[in-house]
């Protein structure tokens, strides 16, 4: 009788166990899922192994006429690499940063180059090349920023194109040169700077 006591308790304490750790790896697998939630980017994709760090999310804004403009994107590094007709091919669009699309928001209804842009959320692209660029602005937002269509483009503009004297090894995108209701548009990587005029209307 006291045999099967034990055993009975034995046994007991082999159940507790084997909950206690199934509980323990259940809250593992949440924690893991939850930390690759948050490097997910827009649209529910996950970003390539190391992008998501390698590519850390920048911001350019500025105010013309008292009306916000921001562009979010990610910047990523040259890090060896031939950047420009290399790992930025001409002749393709290009999501113009890392991860996710790069994101314009815009509090006032603008002219950039020669396109109206009314006031409200949009995409950037480009299509890069030896020659002219183009900048691209789509309707659509949210989307990993791999993923275009292009009727879903706003309009397209020609970019001015320079090359910088000194190579700059993280992209940025920023406003320059601006005075009242007008800033110029710069994207600059390698030694690649391409920009265009922006009006607010």
């Amino acid at each position: 009788m006291q045999m099967a006591t034990v055993r009975g308790m034995a046994g007991a304490a082999r159940r507790a166990w084997i909950s206690a750790s199934i509980c323990l790896i259940a809250v593992g697998l949440l924690a893991t899922a939850g930390a690759q939630a948050q490097m997910s980017g827009m649209g529910g994709m996950s970003a390539p192994a190391g992008e998501a760090m390698q590519s850390p999310p920048a911001k350019a804004s500025i105010m013309l006429d008292g009306k916000s403009i921001a562009i979010a994107y990610g910047a990523p590094s040259v890090r060896g690499r031939k950047i420009m007709g290399g790992l930025v091919p001409y002749g393709e669009v290009w999501r113009t940063g890392a991860n996710s699309a790069t994101a314009l928001t815009t509090a006032t209804d603008l002219m950039i180059g020669t396109l109206h842009v009314p006031a409200g959320k949009y995409t950037l692209y480009t299509l890069p090349s030896d020659g002219t660029w183009k900048l691209i602005v789509s309707k659509q937002t949210g989307q990993w920023g791999t993923e275009y269509h292009q009727a879903q483009d706003l309009g397209r503009i020609d970019m001015q194109k320079e090359t910088m004297v000194s190579p700059q090894e993280v992209m940025t995108i920023g406003f320059e040169n601006t005075s009242g209701a007008k800033t110029q548009l710069h994207i600059k990587w390698e030694k690649t700077d391409v920009w265009v005029p922006v009006v607010a209307k």
